[in-house]
């Protein structure tokens, strides 16, 4: 049911309100309406956030935001000292506007969808989810299904907020790519070099999930010292 009228990625349908609400103040109407709808992102992080306040804002129905991983803890793991980011439960605007409205965090953990359902003329009109158990399964997978949890939800909007889990095992295991302790490769910042010669890493694969200002300027960092590597010195900055 990937192909329905009503499944958008959530960068067309954020980038498309702010551009109609600068141009006109929506009123060209070039923009993914949530008004009177039943919402659902899927997916969590700042990404997730900004599409359930958007949604808010347009006038939903209702909006609910699904993410595969547990509830976070409301303090510190023990495996999660500082000075990491602290893994910890919060609301962030997005949620908060939400609870405010309809009285509850609108994110469902341990929630996977399996089948989005369409009507006769190809809309979206709905999706089906399964709980999930996180543990290690025959598979190697971190999580597995919990039978008997399969839920139907109202959809005339899905918004798809996925966001980055870590970068490709098999590259970096093929590569021979060290990890560092959240499973980024390993490079020093401002050299970008990882421990297999003429291999560099930068941005998300080497610091985690982060702003694109940042994969940009790590990028560029990457790429003088790259020209560092091949030609022996660099111009570039």
């Amino acid at each position: 049911g990937r192909d329905l009228k009503g499944i958008y990625f959530a960068m067309d349908f954020l980038s498309a309100n702010t551009k109609s609400l600068l141009d006109s103040g929506h009123a060209d109407g070039n923009y993914i309406s949530a008004k009177d709808k039943h919402i659902i992102v899927l997916g969590g992080g700042d990404t997730g956030t900004d599409c359930v306040g958007t949604s808010l804002r347009h006038g939903c129905k209702t909006v609910n935001q699904f993410d595969v991983i547990p509830k976070p803890p409301n303090e510190r793991a023990l495996d999660n000292p500082w000075p990491q980011w602290p893994t910890i439960y919060k609301l962030d605007y997005g949620q908060e506007e939400a609870a405010a409205r309809f009285g509850d965090d609108p994110r469902r953990y341990r929630t996977s969808t399996f089948e989005f359902v369409g009507d006769d003329q190809g809309h979206l009109k709905g999706l089906s989810t399964i709980d999930l158990e996180w543990k290690k399964t025959a598979t190697g997978a971190p999580f597995g299904k919990i039978p008997g949890t399969e839920k139907e939800w109202p959809a005339d909007l899905v918004l798809l907020a996925m966001g980055f889990s870590g970068p490709e095992d098999t590259v970096l295991d093929q590569l021979g790519i060290e990890r560092d302790t959240r499973s980024n490769a390993r490079a020093e910042y401002g050299k970008y070099a990882t421990n297999a010669p003429g291999i560099f890493a930068a941005g998300d694969a080497r610091r985690g999930q982060s702003l694109v200002v940042w994969a940009i300027h790590e990028g560029r960092g990457a790429a003088r010292e790259c020209d560092r590597y091949l030609m022996g010195s660099t111009d570039l900055p």
